[in-house]
């Protein structure tokens, strides 16, 4: 069933502009809830320069990420987003990444959030290598790309976790810190967004995991 599931569409790879852009989408939620669209959102962001890329190419490349990423988001999360602490800015675009790249959402849930519960308290590359093995046997796409781009998306995806505040600079796993209102977002969806990261709540089922 897994292998099922996991091999029903390719993983989008094309994560290696940015880390986990909250500075990004800071700038850019506000200009969609102005419009509520994100095509336009878009075009406003890369005609205005709005991220002050150091080139025009780099503007670009960062505003079709932040958007796609942001995208990933219902209205009312993006609404949360432009009035959240910096913490829970993080955790949003956490969970924007793990949506939009099924990928990262998977080695979230079935890595991450897994070693937190088992109390394996470290989070090191070779966990990574290992899952992403495990995924090529099911997906090609993982097979096939370049050993310079999976050590990119590795990067990032440390990098995405450390400014989430889920994992120290020494790799250890850090537990979740969500505030109630991130928790209310996450929790109303279905299966629980909860699952993207290491706190045993999962609280639509009423029971620790």
């Amino acid at each position: 069933m897994l292998a099922a599931s996991t091999a029903s569409r390719r993983y989008a790879l094309s994560f290696t502009t940015g880390t986990l852009l909250v500075r990004e989408a800071t700038v850019v939620a506000p200009l969609y809830l102005d419009i509520r669209d994100w095509e336009q959102t878009r075009d406003i962001t890369i005609e205005r320069n709005v991220l002050q890329g150091r080139t025009y190419r780099t503007s670009v490349r960062l505003a079709r990420e932040a958007v796609k990423r942001l995208s990933a988001l219902v209205d009312g999360e993006v609404e949360l987003l432009a009035d959240a602490t910096a913490s829970e800015r993080a955790h949003l675009m956490w969970v924007a990444a793990c949506r939009r790249y099924q990928f990262i959402g998977e080695f979230a849930e079935e890595v991450v959030r897994e070693r937190f519960l088992l109390l394996a308290s470290t989070l090191g590359y070779e966990e990574f290598d290992s899952f992403v093995r495990t995924k090529a046997l099911w997906h090609e796409e993982l097979a096939a790309i370049k050993d310079s781009t999976l050590l990119k998306l590795r990067s990032n995806v440390f990098k995405m976790l450390q400014e989430a505040e889920l994992l120290s600079e020494t790799r250890f796993i850090l537990p979740a810190l969500l505030s109630e209102r991130v928790v209310a977002k996450l929790d109303a969806r279905m299966p629980s967004d909860l699952r993207f990261f290491p706190t045993p709540r999962l609280e639509r089922r009423g029971t620790s995991q």
